[in-house]
């Protein structure tokens, strides 16, 4: 039985790449009912289809099924695996659910998966260690540099119980604390984006084994408290592609992922965005814009690496466009 199930969803599936591969265009289909479209799988994740969400994922698309067709077809389960990434805010949950709801709709069974449901941490205690960390190199930077006495032991205290301490704008009056700020970023980048923040490890078992054909895997589910954290089966026997959105789904400790695409954003726009949706208390403290910028040059270390690169305003990047614009925004910015 379980064979000529197989037999029927790969001959369905055949057919479908036959018929996308012969489509000269491509007419969106029109949503009406916005709760028809798929779902991150992220507890409490909140999404908002706006216009720039569509023209975006309408942009794509043609694109992308041009890329996946190729890869479903070489594998022997007919299983590809997308990842939607990019800065804290910039679309990638809207963006993922809209190419979901279009891929299901040629008859490709889709699942969207969170990457943020694979840190090691639960959101709240994840800040705290990345404070944690940046202050604590902070200071071990004061001490190898010659830069800490009971003074400044005393006046950084106030700083970080205003949340003053990682803000640049201070150095000028107080120069000792480009010391803290510069040995601070340094731990916190050694921190954002790595294993000791992320379980790579369990989502790349998750990847291999969804292309290795299971039909049911137990995906982890996180939520904001402690008690917030389960795994529910997902059955997988009908589905073709696992997109995966998250801001590490192009991260080389991420393994196979076929199709990476980029969605391009600066640090100020991401921020821009998260004050509008509420999304962080603090987020307009200086650690947090650290924060951003440090996550703003890690997508950047890793763009050469995406396959669609998509700018803010909804067009293709070429990699060294996108570093053009990039450089542009920072000098900008400065």
């Amino acid at each position: 039985m379980e064979a000529q199930m197989n037999d029927i969803f790969f001959d369905r599936t055949d057919r479908i790449l036959d018929e996308l591969s012969q489509m000269t265009s491509w007419t969106p289909i029109s949503i009406q009912d916005v709760d028809e479209i798929p779902k991150g799988d992220m507890p409490g994740d909140v999404i908002r289809i706006e216009p720039g969400h569509i023209k975006k994922a309408q942009l794509i698309f043609p694109k992308m099924i041009e890329l996946v067709i190729p890869v479903i077809k070489e594998n022997p389960f007919k299983r590809a695996v997308i990842s939607i990434c990019g800065g804290s805010g910039v679309g990638k949950s809207e963006t993922a659910s809209l190419l979901s709801y279009y891929l299901n709709q040629t008859g490709l069974g889709t699942y969207t998966l969170s990457g943020d449901n694979y840190c090691n941490r639960i959101p709240k205690y994840n800040d705290a260690e990345r404070l944690r960390i940046y202050r604590y190199n902070g200071i071990i930077g004061l001490i190898i540099n010659g830069q800490y006495s009971a003074e400044v032991r005393g006046k950084l205290k106030e700083l970080q119980e205003e949340g003053k301490d990682a803000d640049p704008g201070l150095i000028k009056e107080l120069p000792w604390l480009s010391f803290y700020q510069e040995a601070g970023r340094r731990g916190l980048k050694n921190y954002l984006g790595t294993s000791n923040e992320i379980n790579f490890s369990e989502l790349n078992s998750i990847i291999a084994r969804f292309k290795s054909g299971e039909p049911q895997i137990y995906l982890r589910r996180m939520g904001r408290e402690e008690t917030e954290l389960w795994y529910d089966p997902v059955d997988f026997s009908d589905k073709n592609i696992l997109i995966i959105e998250w801001t590490h789904g192009n991260n080389q400790n991420l393994q196979g992922i076929d199709i990476p695409i980029l969605l391009s954003s600066t640090p100020q726009e991401t921020l821009e965005h998260r004050r509008a949706r509420k999304r962080d208390k603090g987020v307009d403290s200086p650690f947090t814009t650290t924060v951003l910028d440090l996550e703003q040059e890690l997508l950047i270390s890793q763009a050469k690496y995406a396959k669609l690169i998509v700018s803010k305003g909804g067009e293709f990047l070429s990699y060294r466009e996108y570093i053009r614009v990039m450089l542009q925004e920072w000098v900008a910015e400065a």
